[in-house]
Protein backbone atom coordinates (compact mmCIF):
# COMPACT_ATOMS: atom_id res chain seq x y z
CA UNK A 1 0.00 0.00 0.00
CA UNK A 2 1.43 3.94 -0.91
CA UNK A 3 2.23 5.88 1.83
CA UNK A 4 0.30 8.75 1.54
CA UNK A 5 2.57 11.98 2.21
CA UNK A 6 0.75 15.24 3.57
CA UNK A 7 3.10 17.70 2.52
CA UNK A 8 6.39 17.64 0.15
CA UNK A 9 9.55 17.66 2.35
CA UNK A 10 10.72 21.02 0.48
CA UNK A 11 7.39 22.55 0.90
CA UNK A 12 7.63 26.32 1.67
CA UNK A 13 4.91 26.56 4.08
CA UNK A 14 2.76 23.98 5.64
CA UNK A 15 -0.02 24.99 7.54
CA UNK A 16 1.74 24.06 10.56
CA UNK A 17 4.19 26.41 10.02
CA UNK A 18 2.21 29.47 9.52
CA UNK A 19 2.13 32.69 11.55
CA UNK A 20 -0.74 32.63 13.48
CA UNK A 21 -0.73 29.37 14.56
CA UNK A 22 2.58 30.14 16.39
CA UNK A 23 1.49 33.03 17.77
CA UNK A 24 -1.40 31.14 19.21
CA UNK A 25 0.85 28.27 20.67
CA UNK A 26 3.39 31.81 22.30
CA UNK A 27 -0.22 33.18 23.99
CA UNK A 28 -0.57 29.09 25.40
CA UNK A 29 2.58 29.24 26.50
CA UNK A 30 2.58 32.46 28.62
CA UNK A 31 -0.65 31.33 29.90
CA UNK A 32 0.94 28.17 31.20
CA UNK A 33 3.48 29.98 32.51
CA UNK A 34 1.86 32.03 34.57
CA UNK A 35 -0.80 29.76 35.43
CA UNK A 36 1.80 27.41 37.55
CA UNK A 37 3.06 30.45 38.92
CA UNK A 38 0.09 31.65 39.97
CA UNK A 39 -2.06 28.83 41.00
CA UNK A 40 0.26 25.44 40.76
CA UNK A 41 3.23 26.13 42.96
CA UNK A 42 4.89 29.34 42.12
CA UNK A 43 7.01 27.89 39.59
CA UNK A 44 7.59 27.94 35.80
CA UNK A 45 7.15 24.42 33.69
CA UNK A 46 7.78 26.26 30.33
CA UNK A 47 11.84 25.46 30.61
CA UNK A 48 14.44 23.94 32.66
CA UNK A 49 16.93 26.36 33.49
CA UNK A 50 15.39 26.99 36.27
CA UNK A 51 15.10 23.58 37.75
CA UNK A 52 18.89 23.41 36.63
CA UNK A 53 19.98 26.17 39.18
CA UNK A 54 17.77 24.83 42.00
CA UNK A 55 18.75 21.51 41.53
CA UNK A 56 22.35 22.92 41.72
CA UNK A 57 21.48 24.52 44.63
CA UNK A 58 20.55 21.82 46.58
CA UNK A 59 23.55 20.23 45.86
CA UNK A 60 25.77 22.98 46.99
CA UNK A 61 23.21 23.17 50.22
CA UNK A 62 24.04 19.26 50.82
CA UNK A 63 20.23 18.68 50.38
CA UNK A 64 20.59 15.65 48.62
CA UNK A 65 16.86 14.62 48.43
CA UNK A 66 15.55 18.13 47.45
CA UNK A 67 18.01 18.34 45.08
CA UNK A 68 17.01 14.76 44.14
CA UNK A 69 13.54 16.31 43.54
CA UNK A 70 14.57 18.14 40.21
CA UNK A 71 15.12 15.53 38.38
CA UNK A 72 11.55 14.57 38.36
CA UNK A 73 10.43 17.56 36.17
CA UNK A 74 13.47 17.54 34.12
CA UNK A 75 13.18 13.91 33.02
CA UNK A 76 9.78 14.61 32.26
CA UNK A 77 11.18 17.46 29.97
CA UNK A 78 13.61 15.34 28.37
CA UNK A 79 10.94 12.44 28.03
CA UNK A 80 8.62 14.91 26.16
CA UNK A 81 11.36 15.74 23.56
CA UNK A 82 12.18 11.88 23.01
CA UNK A 83 8.64 10.90 22.50
CA UNK A 84 7.45 14.31 20.32
CA UNK A 85 10.78 13.25 18.37
CA UNK A 86 9.54 9.70 18.02
CA UNK A 87 6.00 10.30 17.25
CA UNK A 88 6.65 12.57 14.22
CA UNK A 89 8.81 9.94 12.54
CA UNK A 90 6.20 7.33 13.45
CA UNK A 91 3.00 10.19 12.37
CA UNK A 92 5.10 10.39 9.10
CA UNK A 93 4.76 7.01 8.40
CA UNK A 94 1.36 6.29 9.17
CA UNK A 95 0.70 9.04 6.58
CA UNK A 96 -3.14 9.61 7.92
CA UNK A 97 -2.11 12.83 10.28
CA UNK A 98 0.81 15.18 11.48
CA UNK A 99 2.24 14.92 14.42
CA UNK A 100 1.67 18.64 15.07
CA UNK A 101 -1.96 18.13 14.66
CA UNK A 102 -2.07 15.19 17.27
CA UNK A 103 0.26 17.04 19.83
CA UNK A 104 -2.43 20.02 19.66
CA UNK A 105 -5.61 17.04 20.19
CA UNK A 106 -3.27 15.99 23.22
CA UNK A 107 -2.50 19.43 24.84
CA UNK A 108 -6.42 20.06 24.83
CA UNK A 109 -6.76 16.03 26.44
CA UNK A 110 -4.21 17.28 29.43
CA UNK A 111 -6.05 20.84 29.87
CA UNK A 112 -9.17 18.82 30.60
CA UNK A 113 -7.68 16.81 32.76
CA UNK A 114 -5.66 19.44 34.57
CA UNK A 115 -8.35 21.94 34.61
CA UNK A 116 -10.83 19.05 36.65
CA UNK A 117 -8.21 18.60 39.18
CA UNK A 118 -9.74 19.28 42.70
CA UNK A 119 -7.42 22.28 44.42
CA UNK A 120 -6.16 20.19 46.89
CA UNK A 121 -4.36 17.55 44.25
CA UNK A 122 -0.91 18.17 44.71
CA UNK A 123 0.83 20.84 42.74
CA UNK A 124 3.62 18.52 41.13
CA UNK A 125 1.21 16.39 39.09
CA UNK A 126 0.44 19.73 37.38
CA UNK A 127 3.87 20.86 37.12
CA UNK A 128 5.46 17.71 35.70
CA UNK A 129 2.72 16.94 33.20
CA UNK A 130 3.19 20.67 31.76
CA UNK A 131 6.98 20.12 31.89
CA UNK A 132 6.01 16.96 29.84
CA UNK A 133 3.39 18.78 27.29
CA UNK A 134 5.98 21.99 26.96
CA UNK A 135 8.59 20.09 25.80
CA UNK A 136 6.67 18.51 23.26
CA UNK A 137 5.36 21.68 21.92
CA UNK A 138 8.60 22.58 22.07
CA UNK A 139 10.35 20.41 19.85
CA UNK A 140 7.66 20.06 17.00
CA UNK A 141 6.93 23.46 16.42
CA UNK A 142 10.15 24.96 15.37
CA UNK A 143 9.82 27.53 12.63
CA UNK A 144 7.37 29.51 10.66
CA UNK A 145 8.07 31.43 7.46
CA UNK A 146 11.78 29.92 7.25
CA UNK A 147 12.43 31.64 11.27
CA UNK A 148 13.22 29.43 13.83
CA UNK A 149 11.17 29.61 16.67
CA UNK A 150 10.17 28.80 20.37
CA UNK A 151 6.41 28.98 21.69
CA UNK A 152 7.17 27.97 25.42
CA UNK A 153 9.68 30.56 26.39
CA UNK A 154 10.78 34.14 25.41
CA UNK A 155 14.69 34.25 26.01
CA UNK A 156 15.43 33.30 22.36
CA UNK A 157 12.85 35.83 20.61
CA UNK A 158 14.87 38.52 23.31
CA UNK A 159 18.20 38.00 21.37
CA UNK A 160 16.84 37.45 17.95
CA UNK A 161 15.50 40.85 18.41
CA UNK A 162 18.81 42.16 19.54
CA UNK A 163 20.45 40.57 16.15
CA UNK A 164 18.36 41.47 13.90
CA UNK A 165 18.13 45.10 15.16
CA UNK A 166 22.11 45.25 15.31
CA UNK A 167 21.52 44.10 11.51
CA UNK A 168 19.24 45.95 10.45
CA UNK A 169 21.34 49.08 11.95
CA UNK A 170 24.80 48.17 10.26
CA UNK A 171 22.68 46.83 7.03
CA UNK A 172 19.93 49.29 6.67
CA UNK A 173 17.76 46.57 5.88
CA UNK A 174 14.17 46.52 6.45
CA UNK A 175 14.11 42.43 6.20
CA UNK A 176 15.89 42.56 8.95
CA UNK A 177 13.52 44.75 11.01
CA UNK A 178 10.57 42.90 9.75
CA UNK A 179 11.77 39.62 11.41
CA UNK A 180 12.53 41.84 14.64
CA UNK A 181 9.09 42.76 14.59
CA UNK A 182 8.08 38.80 14.18
CA UNK A 183 10.13 38.31 17.17
CA UNK A 184 8.81 41.07 19.18
CA UNK A 185 5.06 40.34 18.11
CA UNK A 186 5.72 36.60 19.79
CA UNK A 187 6.99 38.63 23.08
CA UNK A 188 3.68 40.45 23.28
CA UNK A 189 1.71 37.46 22.75
CA UNK A 190 3.47 35.62 25.24
CA UNK A 191 2.92 38.68 27.80
CA UNK A 192 -0.89 38.78 26.82
CA UNK A 193 -1.54 35.27 27.24
CA UNK A 194 0.45 35.32 30.50
CA UNK A 195 -2.04 38.94 31.70
CA UNK A 196 -5.60 36.67 30.67
CA UNK A 197 -4.13 33.86 32.75
CA UNK A 198 -3.32 35.70 36.05
CA UNK A 199 -7.32 37.71 35.65
CA UNK A 200 -8.63 34.61 35.20
CA UNK A 201 -6.85 32.46 37.69
CA UNK A 202 -7.93 35.21 40.49
CA UNK A 203 -11.69 34.29 39.24
CA UNK A 204 -11.28 30.64 38.71
CA UNK A 205 -8.67 29.19 40.30
CA UNK A 206 -7.33 26.09 38.63
CA UNK A 207 -10.37 25.64 36.15
CA UNK A 208 -8.97 28.79 34.71
CA UNK A 209 -6.55 26.65 32.47
CA UNK A 210 -9.54 25.38 30.77
CA UNK A 211 -10.11 28.23 28.81
CA UNK A 212 -7.13 27.42 26.68
CA UNK A 213 -9.25 24.97 24.94
CA UNK A 214 -10.67 27.63 23.18
CA UNK A 215 -7.31 28.75 21.14
CA UNK A 216 -6.30 24.98 21.05
CA UNK A 217 -9.55 23.66 19.58
CA UNK A 218 -9.81 26.62 16.74
CA UNK A 219 -6.11 25.40 16.01
CA UNK A 220 -6.85 21.85 16.23
CA UNK A 221 -9.81 22.02 13.89
CA UNK A 222 -7.56 24.03 11.40
CA UNK A 223 -4.70 21.55 11.31
CA UNK A 224 -6.98 18.53 11.07
CA UNK A 225 -8.53 20.09 8.14
CA UNK A 226 -5.45 21.09 6.59
CA UNK A 227 -4.05 17.28 7.20
CA UNK A 228 -7.82 16.12 5.83
CA UNK A 229 -7.31 18.12 2.25
CA UNK A 230 -3.81 17.01 1.95
CA UNK A 231 -4.62 13.56 2.46
CA UNK A 232 -7.16 13.84 -0.71
CA UNK A 233 -4.65 15.39 -2.98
Amino acid sequence: MKKIKLYESDSAEVEAQRFWVFAVLMGVGGFFGAFTYSVRGGVFCNAQTANFVLFAMALGRAQWGHALYFFIPMSAYFLGSVLSEAASSTMEQLGWMRWDTLLILVEMVTVVFLGLLPESTPFAITQVVINFICSMQYNTFRKTQGIPMATTFCTNHVRQMGIFFAKAVRHRNWDHVGRLLCHLSMLVLFVLGGVIATVLCRLFLGRALLFTLIPLGILFVDLLRADRKAAQN
